[in-house]
């Protein structure tokens, strides 16, 4: 080892603990406001149903009719892959994958809308709708029938539509205790938030709710959906979102953004309204940037070019949500809205490939990481952390399977989790 140095110090250890005192409040602060990723699975997409056509079978009708327009328009994984540019060794795997996961889970997050899917109705109409969505949530959770996630999406905190709001969110959030309570998987969305005032009003329902039915504090978390330009850029010039999440008191669970209410807020033109305009692009970027570390989600919007009519026509369209899919993936944004059973499949195999593709150079950087091995590419934490992620996100989607994540890493699930949310406890990994 060499000669052994000698440590000398100047500072008395009283100026150490001078300046940790002085950081206590922030200390606190950064722990309150940035706890990190929760650590729980991301679905990949939120699929919306309006609250008067919900039923028990939709979940299963919708995988059933993205299963038939891959049998009609691309039934084999061939011709899938020529449609979508998948590269020959993926097309197997992907087209496999796709087609197991539309027979096994074809939804993992489906919101019943009582917003602008669903619109005005008499009072009594939306009353009776929305303590039928609170019975068929609770059926498809008691029968094994239901996604992963799911809830509504009511209507605004705007003056117009405030009080049917929260008398639909009352309907079915008591629905739901009646037939046995919250289910884990319980999402509801806000949407068309401008001012972080209405976010505050949202919480302050919520609380309500929770003191009346004698539920902890904070059980009740939801989504903001972003799709007006006053939530990005306040008149003040502040980030409105920013104070959004503050706003929500820990309950904000996700960040959507609203492709065409955003877009015609700021004028673009109906042709042109997508999620990969500039002005999506700018309005997604504020929006991660405020939620990162948070332990809030960003997704994406939808696009409303249909996959439907001649095979050519469906084609299309399966290639513009493929793209568009991909172009989010890349930019960290890991979910996204579907309006229709047929972007279940191209919604698919863009995740697939895109975690397929990358299965094993992640794994080859993560092995090398925890091994200390070096290569061609020299990683940090933040870096392991990405990868786990990377990892984790394949893996609850059905992309990539624990096994062969554990054979290319050498690492367990809960090793992979520690890297990914190292909050959550020691970073100790089992490998050699």
């Amino acid at each position: 080892m060499g000669q052994q140095e000698k440590v000398a110090t100047s500072l008395a250890g009283a100026v150490s603990e001078e300046i940790s005192a002085s950081l206590t409040a922030v200390d606190a602060e950064l722990a309150r406001r940035y706890p990190g990723d929760p650590g729980t699975r991301q679905p990949v997409h939120t699929v919306y149903v309006p609250g008067d056509v919900f039923e028990p079978g939709t979940l299963r009708s919708w995988g059933d009719q993205a299963l038939a327009a891959l049998d009609e328009h691309a039934p084999d994984a061939a011709s899938f892959a020529a449609v979508l540019g998948i590269p020959e060794e993926l097309a197997g795997p992907v087209h496999d994958r796709v087609r197991a996961k539309l027979e096994r889970e074809p939804v993992e997050d489906l919101r019943i809308d009582f917003e602008d899917g669903y619109g005005p109705r008499p009072e009594a109409e939306e009353d009776e709708a929305a303590a039928r969505a609170a019975r068929l949530v609770s059926e498809a959770y008691a029968n094994g029938t239901a996604a992963p996630y799911m809830g509504i999406r009511m209507k605004c905190m705007e003056a117009g539509v405030r009080d049917r709001g929260i008398r639909s969110t009352d309907v079915f959030l008591t629905g739901l205790m009646a037939a046995g309570g919250l289910p884990e998987g319980l999402v509801l969305t806000l949407p068309k938030v401008t001012y972080p005032e209405q976010v505050t009003a949202f919480v302050q329902l919520l609380e309500a709710f929770e003191k009346a039915h004698g539920l902890d504090a904070g059980r009740i978390g939801f989504e903001i959906q972003i799709e007006t330009s006053q939530s990005i850029l306040a008149a003040d010039g502040t980030a409105a979102v920013a104070r959004m999440i503050d706003a929500a008191q820990g309950r904000a669970t996700g960040l959507h953004y609203g492709t065409f209410d955003y877009s015609a807020c700021v004028g673009v033109s109906a042709a042109y309204q997508a999620s990969d305009h500039p002005a999506a692009d700018h309005a997604k970027a504020v929006m991660q940037v405020a939620a990162a570390g948070t332990g809030v989600r960003v997704s994406d919007g939808s696009t409303n070019v249909l996959p439907v009519g001649p095979t050519g026509q469906v084609h299309e369209a399966w290639r513009l949500h493929y793209g568009l899919t991909r172009r989010a993936l890349a930019r960290a944004y890991y979910q996204g809205w579907d309006m229709h059973p047929g972007h279940l499949p191209t919604r698919y195999a863009a995740v697939y490939a895109f975690y397929r593709e990358g299965l094993e150079p992640a794994a080859a950087r993560l092995a090398a990481y925890v091994a200390k091995a070096g290569g061609d590419v020299m990683d940090e934490p933040a870096t392991a952390k990405a990868l786990s992620g990377y990892l984790l996100r394949g893996i609850d989607c059905g992309a990539l399977d624990t096994a062969e994540v554990a054979r290319l890493t050498g690492l367990t699930r809960a090793d992979l989790d520690a890297f990914a949310s190292p909050r959550r406890g020691d970073l100790t990994v089992t490998a050699p």
